[in-house]
């Protein structure tokens, strides 16, 4: 065999290092602002000025003042162009997004401050967001995308975010509430670990579309995209069977096979789910756990939804104490009058079957009698 041609070596590690490719993002630091940069991990301590706003200060004295925003989450190529100008002009072009959606523009020059808020306020852009408040709800996409979706999730957003609105930008709550929506069952959003949070539920099996189904659909991959194993060939057919007592609804088929459609305008609809949070401050990190069952779909304001949203937000409001998130209220009075408060019925889809759900079960005998 003769030498190996130079091009097949190895290139050094130097060299791998400063090569640029097109695999995965470019670095955070290169984009954080010359006053974050200066002071990384050096941070003193912050303070909330207003419900949009929050200053912090670096043990060096350096400054940097935060305006928050809220944001419809999905964004045109205008708005987020308007998003930049106004970040050229008042924060040397830096803004950022935060993991709910919220728009933040990063101000290192006092004097720029209240033009910069004159100008998103006469724009029509709502301040707030920041403290012991509602932030901007994380949502999935809904009907506008999703092939799978049980509800619309801007939809509900839209019809959530009128009702509390007041909560974002200027009152008080006992502490942040965090607020999701997820299309289906699949989660695309944060609804697992979120303070209310509500999930789009399908509520009948897939149809299957024999006929279509050869032409449409791979039996390996579609039998494989069932997570409870519910769907058996039917060779008679020449497609799928699927056993009612194992599935749940979730759509998943349908995303590998057309052929298996489940959308229902009848009787898909919504649950709401509550007490979640990802925090570790005073207590761990909480799942969220079923409110309500089921609410129809009723767009375009979805008046049921709503309306309930609002019963858990007033009862948590009136009843929390100082810095309780909403799974820490429900903890400290219990389920049982979580229920009575809230006026939210109790029914048989309450009681958790799971096989293993002998790990969230209350297992001693002490129950917190509603007085």
């Amino acid at each position: 065999m003769g030498e190996i041609p130079e091009k097949f070596f190895i290139p050094d590690v130097v060299d791998v290092k400063q090569r640029k490719t097109d695999i995965g993002p470019p670095h955070y630091k290169n984009f954080l602002p010359p006053v974050i940069q200066k002071n990384y991990g050096n941070w003193k301590t912050h303070e909330i000025l207003g419900p949009g706003l929050m200053v912090h200060i670096a043990n060096s004295g350096d400054k940097l003042w935060t305006v928050r925003i809220a944001s419809p989450r999905l964004l045109s190529t205008t708005t987020l162009r308007d998003f930049a100008d106004i970040a050229d002009k008042y924060c040397d072009g830096y803004f950022r997004f935060t993991t709910r959606n919220n728009v933040e523009f990063l101000v290192s020059d006092e004097s720029k401050v209240k033009p910069l808020m004159d100008e998103l306020k006469a724009k029509g852009y709502m301040i707030g967001g920041i403290g012991p408040r509602v932030s901007n709800i994380v949502h999935t996409q809904g009907w506008v995308h999703c092939h799978s979706s049980a509800t619309d999730a801007s939809g509900l957003v839209k019809c959530i975010m009128d009702e509390l609105a007041d909560y974002f930008t200027t009152k008080e709550l006992p502490n942040k509430v965090r607020i999701a929506v997820a299309c289906c069952t699949n989660m695309c959003g944060a609804v697992h670990c979120s303070d209310i949070a509500l999930v789009g539920i399908h509520r009948k099996m897939p149809r299957i579309d024999h006929e279509s189904f050869k032409n449409l659909c791979e039996l390996p991959t579609t039998m494989a995209a069932c997570p409870t194993a519910a769907i058996t060939p039917d060779p008679a057919k020449k497609s799928v069977k699927i056993n009612a007592e194992k599935c749940m609804y979730c759509g998943n088929c349908f995303s590998v096979c057309p052929a298996l459609p489940i959308a229902d305008p009848v009787n898909d609809g919504v649950a709401i789910v509550v007490g979640g949070k990802v925090g570790n401050l005073r207590t761990p990190p909480k799942f969220s756990r079923l409110a309500v069952a089921y609410l129809p779909n009723n767009p375009p304001r979805w008046p049921e939804v709503t309306k309930t949203i609002r019963k858990i937000f007033d009862a948590y409001a009136a009843g929390a104490k100082k810095h309780e998130r909403v799974g820490e209220w429900i903890d400290r009075i219990g389920w049982e009058k979580f229920f009575a408060v809230t006026g939210l019925p109790f029914t048989y889809q309450h009681i958790d079957d799971w096989t293993y759900a002998f790990t969230t079960y209350r297992t001693t005998a002490q129950v917190k009698w509603v007085k």
